[in-house]
C-alpha cells in the first residue's frame, strides 16, 4: 500500500496570530476547488520573522500569508523578486516558494476595493481619509487610486511615517490624479468631512479605535475597519458617533485578499462569496 503524499504546506505569519481566520478560509477554497493542502498559524516573534520563514522553507513551506507586524520585512525578503503591486505598496502579504526563493505580491487592495464596491461605497472622485501608514495602508493605495479616487490623505500617530509613505507614492508617478497628502491624527478633518474612512492600524487588536477628532464625515459617508470581529469594532462605534452612514468591518477584505493568494499559489481563483457567508456566521455563533 503506497503512502499518501504529503500535502502541500501554507501559513499565514504574524504577531499576535491566534486570531486569524485565514485557516479556515483557505480550508474552504480548498473544498471548493478541490485543491488538497495543509493550512496552519505560525507564530513569529516580533525579532524573528526571517529565521521562523527559513525555518517553514526547511520543513517543505510553500506559501505564507503575512500579516502584523512583518508586511515591511517580507517586502526586504522578497526584494528582486516583487511583484507590480508589491513594489508600488513597498509591502508584501502574500510570500510564494519558487525556485529556491522567495517571491513576494501584495494582495490587500485586491481584496479591499471588490468589498467597498459589494457595500456599494463609491469610490470615483471619493476623498478618502486613510488612519495608519504601514503594510496595510500601503498595499490598499494603488488600488485606491486605479479605482478613481479623487484625493487620499494618510494621517498617522506619527505623523513622518504618513509624510514618507505620501511622499514615496507620489514619487512613483502612478496615477497622478489622484491626489495623495499627508499629516497626523490631528489633521484628519478636513471641510465638509470624507467620502470615506479607512482604519488600516492595527487599533482593533487592542479593542481600541484610533484617537481621531470629531466631524469626519460627509453626508452618505462610509467608514470601513480593516479589522474584524463578531461585534462592531471599537473603530466602527467611534464613527457611528460620528455621523458615518455605512461602517463595516474588514472581514470581506480578509476573505477576497486571500483568494488572489490562493490564485497565486494553486492557479485557480475560488469563489469569495460562500466563504464570506460561511465566515461571518461562525463569527457569528463564536465558532
Amino acid at each position: 500500500m503506497t503512502e499518501a503524499p504529503p500535502l502541500a504546506r501554507y501559513a499565514v505569519i504574524g504577531n499576535p496570530i491566534a486570531h486569524s481566520r485565514s485557516p479556515q478560509i483557505h480550508d474552504l477554497f480548498s473544498k471548493q476547488t478541490g485543491k488538497p493542502l495543509r493550512y496552519e498559524r505560525l507564530l513569529a516573534p516580533v525579532d524573528g520573522f526571517a529565521d521562523a520563514v527559513a525555518a517553514f522553507v526547511a520543513e517543505g513551506g510553500l506559501g505564507l500569508n503575512v500579516t502584523v507586524p512583518f508586511k515591511l520585512e517580507a517586502y526586504a525578503l522578497a526584494a528582486g523578486r516583487l511583484s507590480t503591486r508589491a513594489r508600488l505598496a513597498g509591502a508584501v502579504n502574500t510570500l510564494s516558494w519558487r525556485d529556491g526563493a522567495w517571491h513576494g505580491c501584495n494582495t490587500d487592495g485586491v481584496g479591499l476595493v471588490p468589498d467597498l464596491l459589494r457595500l456599494g461605497v463609491h469610490l470615483s472622485g471619493a476623498s478618502v481619509l486613510l488612519v495608519g501608514a504601514g503594510g496595510a495602508a500601503r498595499g490598499v493605495l494603488q488600488p485606491l487610486a486605479d479605482a478613481g479616487c479623487a484625493r487620499i490623505h494618510i494621517v498617522n500617530r506619527t505623523a513622518a511615517k504618513a509624510l514618507e509613505l505620501a511622499e514615496a507614492w507620489r514619487d512613483t508617478g502612478v496615477s497622478p490624479q489622484t491626489q495623495v497628502t499627508a499629516g497626523g491624527l490631528t489633521d484628519a478633518a478636513t471641510p465638509g468631512g470624507w467620502n470615506l474612512v479607512i482604519n488600516a492600524t492595527a487599533s482593533g487588536l487592542q479593542d481600541a479605535a484610533p484617537d481621531l477628532p470629531a466631524g469626519l464625515y460627509a453626508d452618505g459617508a462610509a467608514a470601513y475597519d480593516m479589522m474584524y470581529g463578531a461585534q462592531p469594532t471599537a473603530f466602527m462605534k467611534q464613527a457611528d458617533a460620528d455621523g458615518a452612514a455605512l461602517t463595516a468591518d474588514g472581514l470581506g477584505m480578509l476573505v477576497g485578499q486571500a483568494a488572489e493568494s490562493f490564485l497565486i499559489w494553486h492557479g485557480v481563483r475560488p469563489d469569495p462569496a460562500p466563504v464570506l457567508a460561511a465566515l461571518r456566521e461562525a463569527l457569528m455563533a463564536g465558532r
